[in-house]
């Protein structure tokens, strides 16, 4: 996909997307009119132009995206980083019934970059691991997992 411009997401991220996945996602500060950079990995492909994230209900992320529908989110997957842009849509504040209060937003996919520099490619993609109980951190996955893939 270098050099190439896409609409939707091509088989390899569209799989990528269907698991636990550490992305960043760039929004416009709603104060400062300048970007901001957020990290999650409840993120998940409804199909190939349609992506759906949860972030805490307080997230700065929610009234960035209350007042700037505007998002860019990088991936790393496929040997290479992605950014995907679009338009987003607070589909649910409180989402029942996960005990954190979390939001789903849906993004409506615009475009897709591929925007590895020249010559490289990813040989290790980055990991993370849940740093609270784990079995809780499973229930937790699994819900807005759920969620995300029922929408609202």
């Amino acid at each position: 996909m270098v050099n190439r411009l896409e609409t939707q997401l091509i088989p390899a991220l569209f799989e990528a997307l269907q698991n636990d996945r550490l992305v960043t996602i760039a929004t416009i500060d709603h104060e400062t009119g300048g970007p901001m950079i957020h990290a999650i990995s409840w993120i998940y492909a409804v199909d190939e132009s349609t992506l759906r994230f949860a972030v805490t209900s307080r997230s700065r992320m929610i009234e960035n995206l209350e007042k700037n529908t505007a998002v860019a989110i990088n991936i790393i997957a496929n040997e290479s980083t992605y950014t995907i842009t679009g338009k987003s849509n607070i589909l649910s504040k409180q989402e029942e019934p996960i005990p954190l209060k979390v939001s789903i937003v849906e993004v409506h996919i615009e475009e897709i970059r591929d925007v590895m520099f020249y010559g490289a490619k990813i040989v290790s993609e980055p990991t993370y691991e849940k740093t609270y109980d784990l079995v809780a951190a499973e229930k937790l996955d699994r819900q807005v997992i759920d969620a995300l893939k029922k929408g609202n």
